[in-house]
Parts: C-alpha cells; structure tokens; sequence
C-alpha cells in the first residue's frame, strides 16, 4: 500500500485565493498612487468599509471554524475529506470568498482608496473561474450525489 498522496485528489485551484485578492488588492493601492485615489466623505466610507471589513473577517473565522470542526484541510492542494453544509455554508458555498470580498471592500474603504477597487471585479472573475469553478468540479468528481444535492439547494456566492 502506497503512502504517497493522490495528486488527483485536489480541486487544482490556479493560486490560493487570499493571494488573488491580495495581488488585485495591491494592484489596486498602486493604481489609486498612481492616478490619486479618490475620495469618498468619511460618513458614507466608514461605517461601509467598518461594516464590510466585520462582515468579511466574521465570515473568514466562520470558514476556519467550520473546516477545523469538520476535520477537513483549508490548502485547497489538499484532499477534502468532507462537504462542509453548516454555518454560513447553509447560505453560500462560497462563505470564505464572499468574506474575503467584503475584506477587500472594507479595506479599501477605511484607507480612502476606492479606486482600489477598481481590480476587484478580475479578482472575483479569477476566483470565480479559476478556483471555485475547479472547486466544484472536484467535489463532484470526489462526494458525487450527496455534493451535488448540497449545491442544487445552496447559492454559489449568496
């Protein structure tokens, strides 16, 4: 019996996700130095962006949270050893990516930067196809009937 791992057994996302928006994120701050970043008044981007940057990071420690209480890894390079269907995966199959988004958004708030949201729609597009897409490919392939009744009754973002 061989030890080694399958290397099949992985969703084979493009990058790990927080590197997607990290990099969108720092395009972003580079685009708004280089061209200025705008303005918004401080009573419409701070609650937003406070409000956004709570929601995202909530979400972010639901995803750890419910992973760790599932016995499944995070690396997307790793085999997932289960569906993971409670917390906020009742009411997305994507909770991590809709809290790294709002991360994004409530971060480029708080800095006074929303130009830096500017890359954010390529971002989502690479998480999208480049990841998620890959993602659902795999748990198909991997939990067959039981993953795809999760994902007829669970939205993909919200």
């Amino acid at each position: 019996m061989s030890t080694e791992a399958d290397p099949n057994d992985t969703a084979g996302v493009i990058a790990p996700p927080p590197l997607i928006f990290l990099s969108a994120l720092g395009a972003g701050f580079l685009l708004s130095r280089q061209v200025g970043g705008g303005s918004l008044p401080a009573k419409v981007r701070l609650p937003v962006g406070a409000a956004a940057l709570v929601a995202g990071t909530s979400l972010m420690r639901s995803f750890v949270q419910q992973f760790a209480r599932a016995g499944t890894p995070l690396d997307p390079y790793k085999p997932s050893q289960v569906i993971v269907t409670d917390g906020p995966y009742r009411f997305s199959r994507n909770p991590a990516y809709l809290g790294m988004t709002l991360t994004y958004v409530g971060i480029s708030l708080l800095s006074n930067s929303p130009r830096a949201l500017a890359p954010l729609p390529v971002a989502i597009a690479v998480i999208d196809r480049g990841v998620i897409a890959r993602e659902e490919r795999y748990l198909e392939r991997k939990f067959g009937a039981p993953y795809l009744d999760y994902k007829a009754r669970v939205r993909r973002w919200l």
